[in-house]
């Protein structure tokens, strides 16, 4: 009786799951890369495959780039997903929804083995673009992301093709469903699809100044805070030992740890990301909508050309980030003295918090449910957006947040001043580490919007952390 009543409140757990998996729309990708230049391709479609439960993977399509112009290695993609199909039926014991390795082998595409705009034009279809178009024209209102970890040449014949093949209204609507984020420009077809499609929703540090983009700050060693979470030993602990096949197929750094993921991070439904606003912050990083100023950006050496923006992209945000850090005695957190400012900010901020992710999921590979560590899951006590007057206090409240382990939770409410267009910081007035919280709202002049994060942290092994975001209307 006790195996049947176990087995009972194991069943509902798992269809609680599904139907709060369910309140979020999941959102559709097709993934371009150039597997095999770089380890780093290899590592970010490991962790890109634990996801897919979460996310809906429409395609995964080998291609070149500058550091591999006359190759495309579509048998590495699959060499991943066949390491996957031998953990799949572990991983839906923790979650619904991960499909199995045939469905995934049958979205394996290939583009053309040439290098940039050399594989754009008349007679330059492939089937990579040729599946891009065949996703992007089913009956699927959803848009549909395009995340280029290498060169972008595939997606451009598919641009090419669309703009020569469909009357002007029949273009406009199918290119009206896309978003794209690439890795910056790692061939000529980047800076020829924005020229060309201005009007597409583009995420770029555009260039091939690599150390100044928002996306290596998934790799970066930033001084002043614990970095032990990239290291090579927290690597081979979490991810890569001990942790069957798939973990095993995960290769060491080379040049740089998985410097693609952040092209898909900010896809992933954890209360903090909203991918059609990028301008609000993610796991991802954070990226505004304008024309960078040419002067400013450097010039990398890879051979990618270097030349001004004819248009507005979503690029490099700015933030200012004060951590903050546990307290030995009395209240358990406090605001750090030390405040990190510029745009690779805006994606290490959340590192420990993804990188806790992908080794709790990694787990799943091999542990049971009861062995392993599963996100709490935040439940606010109010709508996620709330308006409030000038001067008039409001409180924020999360009580009724659960986790699925049974789990202790530690909660963190914030403002986070750059996702709105109130810009000045506002203090919260009483514990912010507490299940609810009291602020009062500022003076303003005109309509404000202020947006309050609450992060919640279970006490796990490992810790895993999920969010809430409410944006507050301050009207005068």
């Amino acid at each position: 009786m006790r195996t049947i009543f176990s087995l009972i409140i194991f069943s509902l757990m798992l269809f609680s799951q599904s139907l709060f998996a369910q309140a979020h729309q999941k959102n559709r990708v097709v993934i371009l890369t150039d597997i095999e230049a770089d380890p780093d391709d290899t590592e970010s479609m490991v962790r890109l495959l634990l996801y897919s439960n979460e996310i809906d993977i429409e395609g995964l399509i080998a291609t070149t780039s500058v550091w591999q112009k006359n190759r495309v290695a579509p048998e590495s993609i699959k060499k991943i997903i066949q390491a996957y199909g031998k953990v799949q039926p572990s991983l839906i014991i923790h979650e619904a929804g991960f499909p199995d390795a045939e469905t995934l082998l049958m979205k394996v595409k290939q583009g053309l083995p040439k290098y940039g705009m050399l594989g754009v034009g008349d007679g330059k279809d492939s089937e990579g673009s040729d599946w891009i178009i065949k996703v992007l024209e089913e009956k699927d209102e959803r848009p549909l992301w395009i995340s280029v970890w290498g060169g972008a040449n595939t997606l451009a014949q598919a641009l090419y093709k669309i703009r020569n093949t469909k009357t002007e209204t029949e273009a406009e609507k199918l290119i009206a469903k896309l978003r794209v984020y690439t890795i910056s420009d790692q061939d000529d077809s980047g800076i020829w699809i924005r020229n060309n499609f201005p009007d597409l929703f583009y995420i770029v540090s555009p260039g091939d100044d690599y150390g100044s983009a928002t996306w290596s700050a998934i790799n970066s060693f930033v001084k002043g805070i614990n970095n032990d979470e990239i290291s090579n030993t927290w690597l081979a602990q979490n991810i890569q030992q001990g942790h069957g096949p798939l973990g095993a197929a995960y290769p060491d750094v080379a040049y740089g740890m998985e410097g693609d993921t952040p092209s898909w991070l900010s896809l992933i439904p954890n209360g903090l990301n909203e991918a059609e606003h990028p301008e609000w912050g993610g796991w991802g990083g954070r990226y505004e909508l304008y024309k960078p100023d040419f002067a400013t950006l450097k010039k990398g050496g890879s051979g990618v050309p270097f030349e001004p923006e004819t248009r507005e992209i979503r690029t490099n945000a700015m933030d200012s980030f004060t951590p903050y850090i546990s307290n030995e005695y009395g209240r358990t957190v406090r605001r750090d003295t030390v405040t990190f400012t510029d745009n690779k900010v805006t994606l290490w901020r959340w590192r420990d918090d993804f990188q806790n992710d992908f080794a709790a999921r990694m787990d799943w590979c091999t542990k049971t449910y009861q062995e392993a560590n599963h996100p709490p899951v935040p439940v606010l006590g109010h709508a996620e957006q709330i308006t409030v007057k000038p001067g008039e206090g409001f409180s924020l409240d999360a009580s009724e947040t659960t986790d699925p382990d049974g789990d202790n939770l530690s909660y963190l409410w914030f403002h986070y001043p750059e996702a709105g267009s109130y810009k000045k910081f506002i203090k919260i007035d009483s514990a912010e580490n507490a299940r609810g919280i009291y602020v009062i709202a500022p003076e303003v002049e005109r309509k404000e919007t202020a947006h309050f994060i609450l992060k919640v942290t279970d006490k796990g092994k490992p810790q895993l952390s999920r969010y809430k975001r409410v944006i507050v209307n301050i009207l005068p």
